[in-house]
């Protein structure tokens, strides 16, 4: 592990990255699912007054958003950019940033996508069906990457009871 610039706390490994989609997987994703989850990541959002915006999609819906103080429209821009690499993908953006970073290059040199509609930065999650796959996406915006990442895993993980 590396040491993310801004927090000082450990930047995740690959392995790691892909040990966590293996980990946070839903039996059944519902509206009421969404619901909670993204109430869960406002609640953990506010409680450290993180000026970000939380968003939830299932199969091309919105399910969930709110934007906390702080926060401005270009997170929702983000959104959707980090969103589209995970339905693309199927992985969480980080992760996908990640791989290509671990292979000496860039999302934006390598992948040949727009990266006016795609961001590889981290602050997407899969949601992940048991038996079905990738159904969605959990994503958060406005803070350093690493850090709406970890907000977005850390509330998968209390939510799924891990």
């Amino acid at each position: 592990m590396s040491t993310a610039p801004s927090s000082g706390a450990p930047v995740p490994t690959v392995a790691e990255l892909e040990e966590q989609e293996r980990r946070l997987v839903f039996r059944r994703f519902t509206h009421e699912d969404a619901w909670a989850l993204g109430s869960l990541l406002v609640e953990l959002a506010r409680e450290r007054e993180a000026p970000v915006a939380v968003d939830i999609h299932r199969a091309g819906q919105q399910l969930f958003h709110a934007a906390l103080p702080g926060s401005t429209p270009d997170n929702d821009a983000w959104i959707a950019r980090k969103r589209r690499v995970v339905e693309r993908y199927g992985s969480a953006s980080y992760l996908v940033g990640s791989r290509f970073r671990a292979k000496g290059t860039t999302f934006e040199e390598s992948s040949r996508l727009d990266p006016d509609t795609y961001a590889a930065h981290g602050g997407s999650f899969p949601v992940t069906v048991v038996g079905v796959g990738v159904v969605g996406a959990v994503t958060v915006s406005g803070l350093p990457q690493v850090e709406d990442h970890r907000l977005v895993v850390e509330a998968l993980e209390r939510f799924l009871g891990e």
